[in-house]
């Protein structure tokens, strides 16, 4: 187990460092830079040259990059060329927002889903199972930002008012002293994840429905439920997990959308200010974090594969 993990963190280094290259590459080939972003079209030559030398951006590209990789990898991120803050103190507030509201959306989505699945595929064909397939089918065509958009329409203004449109915060509150503002943003992550899980889950419960052993436990004489929840559920839940932590990493990257739609003060709305105004630090920063989010997300899907799975847990070992 020990040889697993050291062998997928130094294959999650690797890939950070591959995603660092494409990374730095991409912000390069945005038009613009930062000087010309803060100053406008109307500013002289002279202004922009000067502000170009004080970021730092006349320096070769090699240089650029083993700077910044270099403070990434001491834990310095260095400041926003926009703003002149250093960019952990910027995303500090920011951070802790975004993190919230995926973390609430995670806790309804994930049972939620779980829940769904198994109860579809206990119910196969029946008319409640083509309904709820349909549903999903339909909600997982749709982008997070129209999903968004109708949950305003229905809850924010034109049917009821129940919630406010716009998650509207000061500049230190945090999300949870306002819950009211995470309800729609949050609604708009789990109906966009739902969908997958539930599905996988359902087609795998399914599957295991019609194994032998599940087939022995019940000529055994046990209770349903016991077949069902220690039985049937423990062995289909493994595609699901690794969907899960696919659709979490999602939610790392996604929520920049669903941020936008809500004005919710994240590091989705961080991130869009920060490409605008070619802010490279920032873009940088929040893209690898939610690169490492997802490397560190995978990891733990495998983890928890092996330790619901008796065969890759004795492999393991």
């Amino acid at each position: 187990m020990t040889r697993l993990i050291l062998r997928r963190l130094a294959l999650g280094v690797l890939t950070l460092f591959l995603i660092s290259l494409v990374v730095f590459a991409a912000v390069l080939a945005l038009p613009g830079d930062a000087a010309t972003a803060i100053l406008g079209r109307e500013a002289t030559p002279e202004r922009v040259a000067a502000l170009r030398d004080q970021l730092n951006l006349n320096d070769s590209v090699v240089t650029q990059y083993l700077d910044w990789i270099g403070g990434v990898i001491t834990g310095s991120f260095g400041e926003s060329a926009a703003t002149q803050q250093p960019v952990s103190e910027l995303l500090s507030d920011r951070v802790a927002n975004t993190g919230f509201l995926v973390l609430v959306a995670a806790l309804v989505a994930i049972p939620l889903s779980i829940g769904i699945g198994v109860w579809t595929a206990m119910r196969r064909d029946r008319p409640v199972d083509h309904a709820v397939s349909t549903s999903a089918l339909v909600l997982a065509a749709l982008p997070e930002f129209v999903i968004g958009i109708v949950l305003i329409l229905l809850f924010a203004t034109s049917v009821f008012t129940w919630f406010p449109a716009v998650s509207l915060l000061a500049p230190d509150q945090r999300a949870w002293t306002e819950p009211s503002v995470v309800v729609l943003p949050a609604a708009t992550l789990v109906l966009a994840v739902t969908p997958y899980i539930s599905r996988i889950m359902r087609g795998s419960m399914i599957e295991v429905l019609e194994s032998e052993y599940v087939t022995m436990a019940r000529l055994k004489g046990l209770p349903e439920r016991t077949v069902i929840w220690r039985h049937a559920v423990p062995n289909a839940i493994v595609p699901a997990i690794q969907v899960t932590a696919l659709q979490l990493a999602w939610m790392a990257g996604g929520v920049v959308v669903v941020e936008f739609v809500f004005s919710y003060p994240g590091i989705g709305s961080l991130f869009i200010d920060a490409v605008d105004n070619r802010d490279m630090p920032v873009v940088q920063t929040i893209t690898m974090l939610a690169a490492a989010i997802y490397v560190v997300l995978n990891l733990l899907a495998d983890l928890a594969t092996i330790a619901v799975t008796p065969r890759l847990r004795t492999e393991a070992r």
